[in-house]
């Protein structure tokens, strides 16, 4: 409704401004001349035809504005609706946010049903897309289709925040090591193993004989 109403008030501003004394056909002819594209340019093409057979009841600009208010205040809602529902992507949104942004454009767009899980699906990750349609009982609707994907969303990136982890603390397998005692000696809780540090020296509990000189004297490590 926001295009048409817009649509009106520049024609009318015009048409104020430089076609005022014009007869109403010439005002009706150059309003329609710019209704363009899509629908309209069918719906135009009937209007015209009505106009030249007499049969319209269109005769000045203002029932013009009245009529195409009339047909075109929700059609063009919708027609904007779908044209955006065809063009959403999920790009780097999560699943999440794709939903949400999916179920404000598809309000109004008049699609429902296996249409409607088709445009959600074209711009679905294609990773989640896969797996729920290769399942045993994939989803039926679309809000099946988006609860079960944003879960499996969810999941995945569960996923690589605990790989990432993991591969950190595989990095560092004796996990912190900070000196207790001093010096002259104390001992280091590690992983698995005992590590003494005696005089400078680190020592770890699998080498008792002659011991894992790891530091120079007096040096420190930590692991973290």
């Amino acid at each position: 409704m926001e295009e048409v109403s817009t649509f009106i008030n520049v024609a009318c501003i015009y048409i104020r401004m430089k076609i005022m004394d014009e007869a109403a056909t010439t005002q009706v002819a150059w309003v329609l001349s710019y209704v363009q594209g899509g629908v309209a340019e069918a719906w135009k093409d009937n209007l015209m035809n009505e106009l030249a057979k007499g049969e319209s009841e269109v005769d000045t600009v203002e029932t013009l504005f009245t009529k195409i208010r009339n047909d075109f205040g929700e059609t063009l809602e919708e027609e904007r609706k779908i044209e955006q529902l065809r063009t959403i992507e999920q790009e780097g949104r999560t699943c999440d946010k794709y939903v949400q942004v999916f179920k404000k454009v598809a309000r109004g767009s008049s699609y429902e049903g296996r249409p409607l899980i088709e445009e959600f699906k074209r711009e679905l990750s294609g990773a989640i897309k896969r797996k729920l349609v290769e399942v045993e009982e994939p989803p039926t609707t679309i809000g099946e289709w988006q609860e079960r994907a944003v879960r499996l969303d969810r999941n995945q990136r569960q996923s690589r925040v605990e790989k990432r982890m993991l591969g950190r603390n595989a990095a560092c397998p004796g996990g912190n090591v900070q000196p207790r005692g001093g010096f002259g000696g104390g001992s280091y809780g590690g992983r698995g193993r005992q590590i003494i540090w005696w005089a400078g020296v680190l020592h770890t509990g699998e080498n008792k004989g002659g011991g894992e000189n790891m530091f120079s004297r007096g040096g420190n490590q930590t692991c973290s």
